[in-house]
């Protein structure tokens, strides 16, 4: 009798752990889709009247940048910040799409979350032959208002030519996306 009631202990220390493990992975699953919802960019509702292209910012150089410019063109405006290591590893790779695409019609500007100075020594070291525009911590405001719900950088928003969003994402960049918007023959 002994070993039997040593057994239904055992079974049922092996019940609870069951339990308590199931249940942890249950908040688990939870707490990931929580997030993903969370990260995942939002729709914006007519962006191609979206206060965005009435928008000016000063360039590096200071010279004014004006977002009303670019309307009527395929555009991919990046968020980005010199102390944001993905945001760094993508602009060459931008920079040399622009270059490569810049000809047929595709047109990229890359909004700086960052103090003016930071983004005058990064881009002394690493030029960038596309506009860039310091946002500053408004450019945060702008960037959830196009749909990065989460404010997270890097933050790319793909316009199409009538001015509409093709597609957000949040997130380093691959070629991969800049050849599928470029494919997107907007």
């Amino acid at each position: 009798m002994k070993d039997n009631l040593h057994m239904n202990n055992q079974s049922s220390g092996a019940s609870r752990r069951n339990l308590v493990l199931g249940a942890g992975a249950v908040a688990a699953v939870a707490g990931v889709g929580a997030a993903l919802w969370r990260f995942e960019p939002r729709d914006v509702a007519d962006a191609a009247d979206h206060p965005f292209w009435a928008q000016q910012f000063e360039s590096p150089s200071g010279e004014v940048l004006s977002m009303a410019v670019w309307k009527g063109q395929p555009m991919l405006l990046n968020f980005w910040a010199t102390w944001c290591p993905p945001c760094i590893e993508e602009l060459p790779m931008i920079d040399t799409f622009w270059r490569e695409n810049n000809p047929k019609g595709h047109q990229v500007v890359a909004l700086a979350i960052d103090q003016p100075s930071a983004v005058r020594r990064f881009l002394s070291k690493t030029p960038l032959g596309f506009p860039v525009g310091l946002a500053g911590l408004e450019g945060t405001t702008l960037a959830k208002s196009l749909g990065n719900a989460a404010g997270g950088l890097p933050f790319t928003v793909f316009f199409k030519a009538d001015g509409s969003i093709w597609r957000q994402k949040m997130g380093q960049l691959t070629r991969d996306d800049l050849n599928q918007w470029r494919d997107a023959n907007l």
